[in-house]
This record gives C-alpha cells, sequence and structure tokens, in this order.
C-alpha cells in the first residue's frame, strides 16, 4: 500500500537500533559486522482504527506486513547484510489506533569502517553506521532518532575490542539538489592488545634478548656466534611478514611496523658487532718469519732446503682485548638501548590521541 499523501508534512521514521552482538572487525576489509534490532515507529493516518481489546494495539504477522507501506530506508555503508528467517521471519509489526506503526527487524550485516592503523595494533577505531531514505526526498519522508538512538544488549563484548561509547548524529545529503533525510551513529572500538602482546610483542622481545648471547660467548666460538646471529635474524623477518599479512596494504607506517623494524635492526646488529669482534681479534702482530729447517741454515740466517715452513702469525694479546672490551660494552649498550626505545615506544603509541 504505497504512501503518497503529503498534505500534513513529511512523515516522521523515528528509528532505534538494538545492538545485539559486534562479531569480527576485520582489518583487512576495512569493515564490521553486527547482529541488530532495526527498529521503525512512524505515523499514518489511513491505518487508524478503533480499539478492539485491552493491549491498546493490533499484532501483524509477516504475511501481513507485506501489505502495510514501510519507509524505504538502506544501510548507507552496507557491504552485505540479511534478515532472519529462522524458524520464522524474525520480524513484528504493531499497529496502534492513531495509526502509529511499529515495526522491528532482525537484521545481521557487514558493513564498511575505515581505519586509521597508524598506532595499530594499540589503537581506537570509530566506525560509523548510517541509515538513509533511498527513494523519497526529505519533504516527503524525515528519517529521526528516537529518544534513546542505541541500545547494547546486556554484557555486550568483542574478542578483539572493547565497545565504548556511541554518539548519534544526523547526516542528511543533497543528491542532485534534492534533500534526503539521513541518520547515523558512531561507535567507539578500542583494541584488546593482550592478544599482540602475547604473540607478537614478547616473542620478538625474546628474539632480540637472544640475539645478545652472542655477545656472551668465547671471541674463538665463530661457528655458534653466526648461527645464533642468522638465527635470530631470519626468525624476525618470518615474523615481522607474518604479523604484517593480515593487514592491508597501507602508504603509512604503523606501531607494529616500527616495532618489528626496530627489532631486527637489533638482532641484525648483533650480527655485526660479532663481525666487528672477529676482525678485532684476529688483528696480526708484526713478527719475523721464521722458518724450521731440517738441514742446514747459512750464516746470514736464511733457509737452505726444501723443507721450510713459516711459522704462522698469531692475533696479538692488545687485538683480542679489544675484542673483549667489546663484547663488554654490547652486553650495557644493547640492553640498555632496547629499553630506552621501549620507554618511548608505549607511553608514544598508548598516549597518542587519534586525530
Amino acid at each position: 500500500m504505497e504512501y503518497t499523501s503529503t498534505r500534513w508534512g513529511p512523515v516522521v521514521d523515528t528509528v532505534q537500533i538494538y545492538i545485539l552482538s559486534i562479531d569480527s572487525v576485520s582489518e583487512a576489509n576495512m569493515d564490521f559486522q553486527m547482529s541488530m534490532f532495526f527498529r521503525q515507529t512512524w505515523n499514518d493516518s489511513r491505518l487508524m482504527h478503533t480499539a478492539v481489546d485491552d493491549k491498546g494495539y493490533l499484532e501483524l504477522d509477516s504475511r501481513q506486513v507485506s501489505s502495510i507501506w514501510v519507509p524505504d530506508l538502506y544501510i548507507r555503508n552496507e557491504k552485505v547484510a540479511n534478515f532472519h528467517h529462522v524458524t520464522v521471519p524474525n520480524s513484528l509489526m504493531y499497529l496502534y489506533p492513531d495509526g502509529t506503526v511499529y515495526f522491528s527487524r532482525r537484521i545481521t550485516g557487514t558493513f564498511s569502517c575505515f581505519m586509521r592503523l597508524h598506532k595499530y595494533p594499540l589503537d581506537e577505531q570509530i566506525c560509523r553506521f548510517e541509515v538513509e531514505s533511498y527513494g523519497h526526498s526529505a519533504d516527503f519522508l524525515s528519517v529521526k532518532w528516537h529518544d534513546v538512538p542505541v541500545k547494547r544488549t546486556v554484557g555486550l563484548v568483542s574478542p578483539q575490542f572493547e565497545i565504548g561509547e556511541v554518539t548519534s548524529y544526523s547526516c542528511d545529503e543533497v543528491y542532485s539538489n534534492v534533500v534526503y533525510s539521513c541518520v547515523g551513529f558512531n561507535i567507539q572500538l578500542t583494541r584488546n592488545y593482550g592478544y599482540y602482546l602475547i604473540q607478537v610483542y614478547i616473542p620478538t622481545s625474546l628474539i632480540v634478548m637472544l640475539s645478545w648471547v652472542s655477545f656472551w660467548l668465547n671471541i674463538d666460538a665463530i661457528p655458534a656466534r653466526i648461527s645464533l646471529g642468522l638465527l635470530t635474524v631470519l626468525t624476525m623477518t618470518t615474523m615481522s611478514s607474518s604479523a604484517r599479512s593480515e593487514l592491508p596494504r597501507v602508504s603509512y607506517i604503523k606501531a607494529i611496523d616500527v616495532w618489528m623494524a626496530i627489532c631486527l635492526l637489533f638482532v641484525f646488529a648483533a650480527l655485526i658487532q660479532f663481525a666487528h669482534v672477529n676482525v678485532l681479534s684476529r688483528v696480526e702482530r708484526r713478527r719475523r718469519a721464521s722458518c724450521v729447517d731440517v738441514k742446514t741454515t747459512d750464516e746470514n740466517g736464511d733457509c737452505n732446503g726444501t723443507f721450510t715452513k713459516p711459522e704462522t702469525p698469531g692475533p696479538s694479546a692488545e687485538a683480542r682485548e679489544k675484542a673483549r672490551t667489546a663484547d663488554k660494552v654490547a652486553r650495557i649498550a644493547f640492553p640498555l638501548t632496547f629499553l630506552v626505545f621501549n620507554l618511548a615506544y608505549w607511553p608514544v603509541y598508548i598516549l597518542w590521541e587519534n586525530k
């Protein structure tokens, strides 16, 4: 039954959202999934009637609803959505004697949410939900929020985020010089970063600390120090790639990128430090070449015969001491520098407000 009369001004459609659950938030797709009761209230004077019982309203089932005019609202940032039909269509309609219509439907959908990931995974996101008239201008249909625009089910939680403040607003739009009525709300989502502490931050910190073991090994334990350095570098590279695989390819630097880059720099620097120490320890001291002769040596000190062998020069004591000193400095400098980095990293990203 089409509504055509606008003699008394626009039809006022009052909207209320009751959030049942926020099931998932995808950074890669920049969207979130939400289940809700979508509630509308409007007045249609053609439906005025005399009350027939003490309830004060008529209950209409889904078959009768199809005969009633319903405002043509759509969700502006919807990607995919569906109505529920198990075990019956999840909708109800109440019809009051004065022509007021109350209509509620259960909807589950995926809605776009533009995310700023500069602080990821220490970030907060603001996701919007907007409802607008599709075919009727604001002169015919005016969409308004209910006195309580958004309600939430008791104990509403999300595995990834803490659900914060909800703020409602009006978002009327002009298309081809025609105004269309719109309302929306923003919901604040603060990421729970405990998962990332366990899966990313603590393991990478331990890998960085593992690379420092090289400083305590003997300077002659070349195979052990090389193996340890390469192992930590390769592990950090793998973990860095894994952490970024779940994120969109944005052009700016994220908090997780800074952390991974610095950790990789630390383990790489530990490997370079070993190379430096190894070079220091192999500095050769000058010696006069000597030889071993199984026959004779002439009076000038030259070796005669064919069975001569130069003595292999060895590292000087001074050079080895410099190498040991470099290791001792690294034992203090690396942990101290990593501590300073942490003291700067966490306050900056936790206290940094989203703009």
